[in-house]
């Protein structure tokens, strides 16, 4: 089959266009993350110069070079003012919490909705995702009431125990459990596996990409959790570091810049621990 020159020139030339446009989204992508690292190796003087207006009705001039080369910002968070590097343990304490529990609840309840026969399970699940499509608000209330009831108000259980029964892990782990071939259960149950020993013989390795694209996801709404800390906790001290990162106007801006690199740094981490299994386990969240 010959190939006339003018189809390898459009051919090409679509491909140039494609890779330019993709590389002008990565690009737009990234570039919030370029300007606020390089804001922080600024002087704070350099800083209020450039930002002091951020937060008011005033514009705010782009600044991305830094004219002098300064790491006190870092000095600040890390080591002269102790109450923020306080906040990222605090959201780090509440984060792996809320994940290590999610992790368990989910994939026990996901492996009874997928592979066990129970009366109304199909129901129960249909509930299940209902919940998950309602907005926070509309069950704010009552799990203010049932944290009251306990005792827990001002306390990092009030955050962590709804999260830890999130509908939403309990549905990418039921989507990802019910991809399992039911010959592998079979075969396990004729040697003479019961359900516990299939759960963690059978059905935790072969759910690892969807156990990772949880730990992923559930580590990112985790970690950027906000509404639950303001109206949970009343002691400013047991905040998690992105409530503090709400307060533009009213915090000093340079530390703001670092802790805002400190709040991105962990995510980017478990990202590129997690990527293959991230991206195998998202194909499974499909409806089956």
């Amino acid at each position: 089959m010959i190939v006339k020159r003018s189809d390898i020139i459009i051919r090409r030339a679509a491909q140039f266009l494609v890779t330019g446009i993709l590389a002008a989204v990565a690009f737009l992508c990234v570039f919030p993350l370029i300007y606020v690292t390089a804001n922080t190796f600024m002087p704070a003087s350099e800083i209020n110069r450039y930002y002091s207006a951020l937060g008011g009705s005033e514009g705010v001039s782009f600044h991305l070079i830094p004219d002098q080369l300064s790491m006190e910002g870092y000095l600040d968070v890390f080591f002269r003012q102790p109450e923020y590097m306080v906040k990222f343990w605090n959201s780090m304490f509440i984060t792996v919490s809320i994940l290590l529990g999610q992790i368990t609840v989910s994939t026990l309840a996901g492996y009874a909705f997928a592979k066990l026969r129970f009366p109304f399970r199909d129901g129960l699940f249909f509930i299940y995702i209902v919940f998950m499509m309602l907005p926070y608000l509309v069950t704010l209330v009552p799990n203010e009431l049932v944290i009251r009831n306990l005792g827990l108000l001002d306390t990092h259980a009030a955050i962590i125990l709804p999260a830890i029964f999130s509908p939403f892990g309990v549905f990418i782990m039921r989507q990802v459990i019910a991809a399992i071939p039911n010959e592998l259960l079979e075969a396990s149950h004729l040697d003479g596996a019961g359900y516990v020993r299939t759960f963690f013989h059978i059905i935790l390795p072969q759910s690892k990409a969807g156990i990772a694209a949880l730990v992923v996801l559930s580590f990112i709404d985790s970690w950027n959790i906000m509404e639950q800390a303001l109206i949970f906790l009343n002691d400013a001290g047991k905040y998690p570091l992105s409530v503090f990162l709400t307060f533009v106007n009213t915090q000093k801006i340079d530390v703001l810049f670092v802790c805002s690199v400190l709040a991105i740094v962990p995510v980017m981490l478990l990202f590129f621990f997690f990527e293959e299994e991230f991206t195998a386990g998202i194909e499974y969240m499909g409806f089956q």
